[in-house]
């Protein structure tokens, strides 16, 4: 593989995954129903708008699914996939709809790898720093709590020990083991797509 060709690789796969995951960020923003005037919201908001005006008239929101959000990142995954298959990477363009199939489980596998990341800060937070208004600490609070409290309604008191996140760790390694077993079904090469 020649240099100009691993360079090319290597943007496609590292720019387009954190492009990927701020979107998909922002669909999680909306879901958790964070505060819209956080500082790192409204940084999520204006790098992403560009990208989802356009989709905005097509796909409202809907409750707490912004449907412009996921669409978007399906596309940006198949896109991904796309370049990295056009740039030399060993495999062959399967069809459009394996293409997407592979995107949809690949936007599934970031976003549980951020809720994995998100509970891990959250976790490291409640030990370090609990009480802090920080707006990054806020906006982990804001994002994991809407997902902990169904765990916690599982639990019984405890005295004021929350084991809440053993639970959310169980499901989502049971998650990430259907996502694995699903891309190997669809024909994912492993390590195409970014949290598989």
């Amino acid at each position: 593989m020649s240099a100009g060709t691993e360079i090319a690789l290597y943007l496609i796969r590292n720019l387009g995954a954190l492009l990927l995951f701020v979107v998909i960020l922002r669909g999680v923003l909306h879901a958790s129903r964070v505060n819209f005037y956080n500082p790192l919201s409204q940084m999520i908001v204006k790098l992403t708008n560009p990208l989802l005006t356009p989709l905005r008239g097509a796909l409202p929101a809907a409750g707490r699914i912004d449907w412009a959000v996921w669409v978007l990142a399906v596309l940006l995954q198949s896109l991904i996939l796309v370049g990295i298959a056009l740039a030399g990477e060993r495999w062959t363009l399967p069809g459009f709809a394996t293409v997407l199939l592979w995107a949809v489980i690949g936007v599934i596998a970031l976003l549980v790898n951020l809720y994995f990341f998100i509970l891990i800060a959250m976790i490291i937070v409640s030990w370090i720093a609990p009480g802090s208004q920080h707006p990054a600490i806020e906006l982990i609070w804001q994002i994991s709590e809407p997902v902990m409290a169904p765990f916690r309604s599982l639990l019984p008191n405890m005295g004021g020990i929350d084991f809440s996140p053993i639970l959310m760790f169980i499901g989502i390694n049971v998650v990430q083991i259907g996502l694995r077993h699903a891309a190997l079904t669809v024909g994912l090469p492993p390590g195409l797509v970014f949290g598989l």
